[in-house]
């Protein structure tokens, strides 16, 4: 067993599949929802029937006293957290800069930033061997759009990816000597529901041409990474990012 792995957005995409993969590596897993009860408990039900041991926590993670709440409920009912997948996040509707309102960047940034920040904060408080914690590691889901900036798009969602990129490099050479790896994987062109969040449901096969690899990326390739970030394999890796992107 390798303790207990928090995915947040696990009950969707990247997230589920995530979720069931750490449960195949031996973590006990929480997934964190926010809406999506149902999908989410269908994760820890697939997880159950592999054998492993998972919980479904309703949570916020732009909201403090939900972040708290998750973190508490994860330790209590699974275990010591010595993983963190901090995979929630939102985009909307495609637009240009000129025509957002202040409203969507806040929920934007609260989504993305916010909450990396806080169930990140909560992690090191619980992980750190400085703390009395046995160490761990945090993988934060960014995404190639902080490299392209997503013009047209996305410019906020590719924003608050690049503030998600600077917090990894910070926290990491901040937390190195106390037991915590910190990095991160920036997809691109994934084959999951969040295109539709913007509009576009088939974004990815429009796109998918401009992949040196001609096609789009699955979910558990993204998922894949991410388990190997918190393997014993990448023990000196720390403010790292690994690209799922098809060579973009």
């Amino acid at each position: 067993m390798n303790g207990t792995a928090i995915i947040t957005g696990g009950s969707r995409g990247i997230g589920a599949v995530t979720a069931r993969l750490a449960a195949e590596r031996g973590y006990a897993v929480c997934v964190n929802y926010r809406r999506s009860r149902a999908a989410a408990e269908a994760v820890v039900d697939a997880i159950r029937a592999g054998g492993g041991s998972a919980l479904a926590v309703a949570a916020d993670v732009a909201r403090e006293p939900d972040v708290e709440r998750l973190f508490h409920a994860a330790a209590d009912a699974l275990g010591p957290i010595t993983a963190l997948v901090n995979n929630a996040g939102i985009l909307e509707t495609q637009m240009k800069l000129a025509d957002m309102e202040l409203a969507r960047w806040h929920r934007v940034f609260e989504a993305n930033v916010t909450g990396t920040f806080l169930c990140a904060r909560e992690a090191v408080r619980r992980m750190s061997t400085a703390r009395g914690g046995q160490g761990g590691g945090i993988v934060n889901v960014s995404s190639l759009a902080a490299r392209l900036g997503a013009p047209g798009e996305y410019v906020d969602y590719a924003a608050a990816k690049g503030a998600v990129d600077t917090l990894t490099i910070g926290l990491a050479r901040e937390v190195a000597d106390e037991g915590i790896r910190v990095n991160a994987v920036r997809p691109a062109y994934i084959y999951t529901d969040i295109h539709a969040s913007g509009g576009e449901p088939g974004r990815v096969d429009r796109l998918k041409d401009t992949v040196p690899m001609k096609r789009g990326g699955e979910a558990i390739e993204v998922a894949r990474a991410i388990l190997w970030l918190l393997s014993g394999e990448a023990s000196y890796t720390t403010g790292s990012f690994i690209d799922v992107t098809g060579g973009k």
